[in-house]
């Protein structure tokens, strides 16, 4: 009888053992033992199957992912919506973190130094330290850049109070010399867009009306371009200076060389001033500026260098790239037709794409399919279309945004994936990166927001959840190596994780709203069918039809009869995210790109 005790003990043990290990899950969650999630609420649901219809290969695809490779166990399948809540609430979480820390500490000086908890402005005492002369107009640069974030995160009451402070507080009477570029693009734009939300008769983020409004925030941004229009001056080619003091105009001691973007990315902001007032001088300018650099590509390859010398229209800089000094030149080509609805834009872009695709482009002819290296663009002679150099830098991870506009869905899926193998690699992404050396050229990471600007709207036209998990990385990367004392610090060195005492504005209006973004489902951006567009420091706009007509056809630079005008109802392909070629639903839960070509580009940044 005792072997049967045995045996029965021995089987007690094993039912007991079993049932300790059934519940070791639940405790660990209980417990919050995951180490990259936050601690979870009540069970999530069973995961969502594949979306109905995706019968076949798709479907028998979807489910590959328990029995597939490591990328598609760890990125294909449906994203818990709980998940996304609490991403979307750690976004917000994030903004508020370094909203906060400014207001508190830093307010009403430019920026925050988040390691010493202090407020940052103009640097009196080198006027050469363009790196922070060129941003901060001891303006309350943060506050003003940060406004419509608030509106897009639904916060009406903290979104009237910080603009009643701006009208309260600020001023542009400074002797401060700031780059045209910088404050068209974080003041004069924030401005506009802070005014069309309050003024907007549909309110679609709340209530952000503010009692007694007298249309103060146009009034300064009418003021503050008042201010830039000296740069347009006393230039030969029309091409502005790049600076411009706020008092006094154009420095006796300004340089008479600008970049391709400084000087070409001024006409949506212009536009929409010179639209709204009824005044065509500030679109006049920028427009002319626009054409000016135009007429200076390369007859040879039709490409335009990176910077210029505004009296002569030399090329003093050849290289031609979609980085620092471009970038933001194409993108406001293709965003001014969307927004104004000028033929003549739309065919520069064109153009222009076309030839970035016939000279800028490398590697194999699809992104999907085929042999050879990943597709990349990169730094080329725009005489001669050469490679100039093997570096690329983080401005550029913007352009996979850029295409998904344009409906070049499948070339942005393989960009991007090479961006985001950067990021991985580092936690970040260095501001200039070595493809040949599989290194950093220059390693410093100041918080841009072009990846998540990208992953964002590749997710909106793809709703591939792989893009979530790419959010997700990025939201845990900078809580884990940029959080600071009192808000987020720029990385001064992406591998050794040490930080510099800046946090810029562009973290708070650009950053953090596209992360919000990305996992606020039910955001009323993503509920208007297609009204808002992001200028390029992602302040908010809407494409509506009064900056689709104006009144001066016959005095605008070059301008041709009205019948090269596009009408409203043209631009309705063009519209955001509508144009997209999106991919079919049946590789919605499947990777956008092959495993194979991830393992492809990974290996060749260096992560395996």
């Amino acid at each position: 009888m005792r072997w049967r005790s045995v045996v029965l003990g021995l089987l007690l043990l094993r039912l007991g053992l079993q049932a300790l290990l059934a519940l070791l899950p639940a405790l660990a969650r209980g417990l919050c033992l995951h180490p990259r999630l936050p601690c979870p609420g009540p069970r999530p649901p069973a995961l969502p199957g594949p979306p109905a219809g995706a019968a076949g290969r798709g479907a028998r695809l979807w489910g590959a992912a328990a029995g597939g490779d490591e990328y598609e166990r760890r990125y294909s399948g449906a994203f818990p919506p709980q998940l996304r809540a609490r991403l979307r609430d750690a976004a917000r979480g994030m903004f508020v973190f370094g909203y906060d820390s400014y207001m508190e500490h830093a307010f009403p000086r430019d920026e925050l130094d988040p390691l010493h908890c202090r407020g940052r402005g103009p640097d009196r005492r080198d006027p050469s330290n363009l790196n922070i002369n060129d941003v901060l107009g001891n303006y309350s640069l943060t506050l003003i850049d940060a406004l419509d974030t608030l509106a897009v995160m639904g916060n009406s009451s903290e979104f009237q109070k910080a603009v009643k402070l701006v009208i309260d507080t600020v001023s542009f009477d400074k002797d401060s010399t700031v780059q045209v570029f910088e404050a068209t693009i974080r003041v004069l734009g924030s401005l506009l867009s802070a005014h069309i939300i309050i003024t907007d008769t549909k309110q679609p983020f709340g209530d952000m009306t503010i009692k007694d409004y007298d249309n103060e925030l146009l009034h300064l941004a009418h003021d503050l371009a008042v201010r830039l229009l000296p740069a347009f001056e006393n230039t030969k080619t029309g091409i502005p200076y790049p600076r411009v003091n706020l008092k006094k105009g154009v420095p006796p001691d300004s340089h008479n060389e600008t970049c391709t973007a400084g000087a070409g990315s001024l006409l949506v902001e212009f536009g929409i001033l010179s639209r709204l007032l009824g005044d065509s001088t500030f679109e006049w300018v920028a427009r002319r500026a626009v054409k000016a650099l135009w007429s200076l590509r390369s007859n040879n390859t039709g490409l335009l260098g990176n910077v210029v010398n505004i009296q002569t229209g030399h090329w003093v800089g050849k290289q031609s790239g979609l980085g620092a000094g471009s970038d933001s030149f194409y993108e406001y080509l293709l965003k001014s037709y969307i927004l104004f609805g000028e033929k003549e834009d739309l065919e520069m872009f064109n153009a222009a794409y076309q030839n970035i695709q016939s000279h800028l482009r490398r590697g194999r002819e699809a992104c999907n399919e085929g042999e050879g290296d990943p597709p990349l663009y990169v730094n080329v002679n725009m005489y001669t279309g050469q490679l100039m150099n093997t570096w690329i830098d983080s401005l550029q991870a913007f352009f996979p945004g850029l295409q998904v506009l344009i409906g070049d869905v499948e070339d942005a899926i393989c960009l991007h994936a090479f961006y985001y193998a950067i990021w991985k690699r580092y936690g970040a992404l260095p501001e200039r990166y070595n493809w040949q050396l599989q290194a950093p050229d220059v390693p410093f990471y100041p918080l841009r927001p072009e990846l998540v600007e990208s992953t964002y709207l590749l997710y909106q036209a793809t709703k591939n959840p792989f893009y979530l998990h790419v959010g997700m990385d990025i939201l845990q990367s900078l809580e884990k190596y940029t959080k600071a004392k009192c808000g987020y610090a720029t990385l001064h060195h992406v591998v050794e994780k040490t930080k510099e005492d800046r946090m810029e504005s562009f973290f708070l209006s650009e950053t953090c709203k596209y992360l919000y973004l990305l996992f606020d489902e039910e955001n009323p951006v993503h509920k208007s069918g297609n009204k808002f567009m992001f200028t390029t420091e992602g302040h908010i706009v809407s494409v509506d039809e009064r900056f689709r007509n104006s009144l001066w056809e016959d005095i605008l630079p070059g301008e041709e009869d009205s019948a090269h005008k596009t009408k409203p109802a043209e631009l309705k392909a063009a519209n955001f995210s509508s144009n997209c070629n999106r991919v079919p639903d049946e590789r919605r839960y499947l990777l956008p790109l092959k495993s194979n070509y991830m393992r492809q580009i990974d290996r060749m940044v260096g992560l395996i």
